[in-house]
């Protein structure tokens, strides 16, 4: 055998191996134990999510309305501080089982690791009027004489004209985590990126003794909790 033949061989070596690592990589991300490429202050985005955010900035502020974003990327440890707390909160605190605190967390916090929060794509929007109020992640404020039912009705016309869709919209028939009138997704890069996650190993990625409870993600918890939790959203972000 040549010298070309050796040559070949030791190429497809190094990219397949390159491929392997850029997948893992990719992944680290999207799990939210590496930061993807994030631009912001103190609320940071992956960088198309953040120009288009503007964009719809912008013109939200010429017809008189002033979006602010109170939550945006999240990483693992943060993701699983809020976890553990909440499981602590609702062990302790309230007395639930295990398993009754784990189907009272995923009504609307995510394992760590399957958070779209991690991927800097995601964005909770208030109106920067009502910065000061408290608990403003409260679906009754986004209702009929709710502080941000006009921001609301703004969003709900325009959001995807820049490419924002509601994640999980209010559809009776759409099951998994509660609808959220404030968390909107950048369907051009989300869309995406959910294929990507899709590749994980799940099981593997939340059965850590880390993550409180996780004893308990039985292998048709894990299955119901990928398909109702993690893609039943708004059709138009798969």
């Amino acid at each position: 055998m040549n010298l070309n033949f050796y040559l070949t061989i030791l190429f497809f070596l190094i990219i397949s191996n390159f491929n392997f690592s850029q997948t893992n990589m990719n992944l680290n991300i999207l799990q939210g134990i590496k930061n993807p490429d994030l631009i912001g202050d103190t609320i940071k985005l992956e960088k198309n999510t953040y120009y288009a955010f503007k964009k719809m900035k912008k013109a939200a502020k010429k017809d008189g309305i002033k979006l602010k974003i109170v939550s945006a990327h999240r990483g693992y440890d943060r993701q699983k501080f809020i976890w553990n707390k909440k499981f602590e909160k609702f062990t302790s605190e309230y007395s639930l089982n295990p398993v009754q605190a784990i189907e009272e967390i995923i009504k609307y916090s995510t394992i760590p690791g399957t958070s779209r929060h991690h991927w800097g794509t995601e964005i909770d929007i208030i109106d920067e009027n009502y910065s000061e109020e408290k608990n403003v992640l409260m679906s009754s404020k986004f209702q009929k004489d709710g502080i941000f039912y006009n921001i609301k009705q703004w969003l709900n016309l325009n959001s995807e004209k820049f490419g924002f869709y509601i994640t999980y919209n209010d559809n009776p028939k759409r099951k998994g985590f509660k609808h959220e009138p404030w968390h909107f997704s950048y369907a051009p890069v989300s869309k995406k990126m959910l294929s990507l996650f899709l590749k994980s190993d799940l099981k593997k990625l939340i059965q850590k003794n880390e993550i409180n409870g996780s004893e308990y993600f039985t292998d048709d918890f894990i299955e119901k909790y990928k398909s109702e939790y993690i893609l039943d959203i708004n059709p138009y972000l798969k």
